[in-house]
């Protein structure tokens, strides 16, 4: 490699089009092949626009995670409930109900509205869009998705559809890029009341078996797999009170056996891990340190880890990727253009970011990123915008290093 690759977190601005039939789906109002063309039609423009702008490593902007917003925070995590067995919608008394039984002598999630920051800051999220990703139609409802059995895989045609997006959209744009999926984690994808298992914990390494079937066909088709796992970051936030951090790390390291459980088998070079601290615009005020969990992450038996390391909460943590041997082949994907504010990065500052981690772990250990998903956080315009910022901060970057 004579030069930085550069690729994204997975979530895009969805075209308008989709948007519309993406609501349409959900009221019965069209028909099922109309919809898959307007779904193809638009994952090729995806596709299309990144290959336009120069990202290395593709993919389809997780189109079938279906949105009906502009602004939607949720559809990286919602889109597996379909997809396993074991879900059902319970009333506020039955989950107030699983909430009172929840052990007393282990780290468990408060309720979302609970999270500290929240609490510390309510006037805020209270009345600018730091709370939107909490006000939307996706997250106002009576009923509560909750886990009433046992947990496996029935997503199978669901996945396959997604894949044929992607390869369908590369054929397309005669393109011979390299292409990602994202998936949730175990962990987040059982981040729901739980009603059958013993615990939470047990609950989570359930799901690493099932959520296996999904990793296993996306890298079955050549892809890599990007591994969602906010649960490893921003979960510190939503343990209310905060907790010791040996009891966090134990409840990481749950988390991380669950996710190399569900991995087992796949080709390391086609994992790759994704670490973020929330999408949602906040203070962020009660974030944890990155060296705080870092060595439970890096027990991850991945090829690469995705993190946050652009937006103004975690932009100094790169000293934690100091004095620290990556193992073989292990490559980084640091953001270099956030999610969380408005502003266009300079490509100069991108250079710049990328190479600090260059100077760290080597310019050819490095892939150039975002700090998460752009789709549905921040104005379409602006996340393309950013986008080409990253590839010309790459392209500054790899003159200098190379």
């Amino acid at each position: 490699m004579s030069r930085i690759l550069t690729t994204h977190v997975g979530s895009l601005p969805r075209t308008k089009e989709l948007l519309e039939a993406n609501a349409k789906r959900a009221q019965g109002a069209i028909a099922n092949d109309e919809y898959l063309r307007i779904l193809q039609d638009s994952a090729n423009q995806v596709v299309a626009k990144q290959l336009e702008l120069g990202i290395d490593i593709v993919n389809e902007g997780e189109y079938g995670h279906a949105v009906k917003e502009e602004i939607n925070y949720g559809p990286w995590w919602n889109y597996i409930f379909p997809r396993l067995t074991g879900l059902e919608n319970i009333d506020r008394e039955r989950l107030d109900a699983a909430i009172a039984k929840q052990p007393t002598d282990k780290v468990v999630l408060s309720e979302f509205m609970e999270r500290r920051d929240f609490q510390k800051f309510a006037d805020v999220y209270a009345t600018t869009s730091a709370g939107e990703s909490t006000h939307n139609e996706e997250t106002s409802s009576a009923t509560f998705p909750a886990i009433t059995g046992e947990i496996t895989y029935v997503g199978q045609e669901e996945v396959a559809r997604d894949v044929a997006l992607l390869r369908n959209a590369l054929q397309a744009n005669n393109s011979t890029n390299r292409g990602f999926m994202a998936a949730v984690s175990p962990g987040s994808a059982v981040r729901l009341t739980n009603e059958y298992y013993d615990d939470q914990d047990a609950a989570v390494l359930a799901a690493a078996p099932a959520m296996h079937e999904e990793y296993k066909a996306i890298t079955d088709a050549g892809f890599s797999v990007q591994i969602d796992a906010p649960d490893l970051a921003e979960s510190w936030d939503q343990i209310n009170p905060e907790p010791s951090l040996q009891g966090y790390q134990d409840f990481l390291k749950i988390r991380v056996d669950a996710i190399n459980k569900a991995i087992e088998g796949l080709p390391k070079e086609q994992t790759v891990l994704h670490v973020c601290w929330g999408s949602w615009h906040g203070p962020h005020s009660t974030d944890i340190p990155f060296a705080d969990i870092i060595d439970v992450l890096m027990e991850a038996k991945v090829g690469a880890m995705s993190f946050e390391s652009a937006g103004p909460s975690h932009a100094h943590e790169w000293r934690v990727w100091e004095n620290r041997q990556l193992p073989e082949g292990y490559k980084l994907y640091p953001g270099v253009i956030s999610h969380n504010v408005n502003a266009i990065e300079n490509p100069r500052l991108v250079a710049d970011r990328i190479h600090t981690f260059a100077d760290l772990v080597g310019p050819e250990n490095v892939v150039a990123s975002a700090d998460c998903g752009l789709g549905g956080r921040i104005h379409r315009d602006l996340a393309w915008a950013k986008l080409d910022a990253l590839v010309k901060g790459a392209e500054i970057a790899s003159k200098e290093l190379f």
